[in-house]
């Protein structure tokens, strides 16, 4: 029989605290973290809205777009319109029911909704930003 090797067990430890010390950080990895902006759809049926500045006023429907996002409702278009100005915000609920319509005017906290179907359209809801929707506290960037 052939002598055994006498330089295996310094090799054979460190191999052993690698797999450990992998295992470890592997089991303290698994954290969950926190979501920076909601998901649209997460907290609801996934709405689909697009948002349109009647006032002229520069910026406005970016300001709109930006606090529907932050709450989860995905905007797919924003832009300023040329045509006559509103003094009220107007919620119209493409397709659906007045329920998407309300979930938006929650957001905004102000606006009246009204149920006006348009298949030519391909969201479920218009907002038709008029003068009386105004930003009360920044809203964070999140385009």
């Amino acid at each position: 029989m052939a002598a055994r090797a006498r330089n295996g067990g310094v090799l054979e430890r460190t191999r052993l605290a690698l797999i450990l010390t992998l295992a470890l950080a592997c089991a303290c990895r698994h954290r969950a973290q926190p979501q920076a902006f909601a998901i649209p759809g997460d907290t609801g049926p996934a709405l689909t809205v697009e948002v349109v500045n009647t006032t002229g006023k520069t910026g406005l429907a970016k300001s709109g777009t930006r606090l529907l996002r932050s709450a989860g409702i995905d905007v797919v278009n924003y832009f300023t319109s040329n045509d006559t100005p509103l003094d009220s915000t107007r919620i119209l609920v493409r397709r659906g029911s007045l329920t998407s319509g309300e979930r938006v005017r929650a957001v905004l906290k102000v606006g009246r909704v009204t149920l006006q179907p348009d298949s030519t359209r391909l969201v479920d809801v218009s907002v038709l930003l008029g003068a009386d929707f105004a930003v009360r506290a920044p809203v964070e960037f999140h385009p």
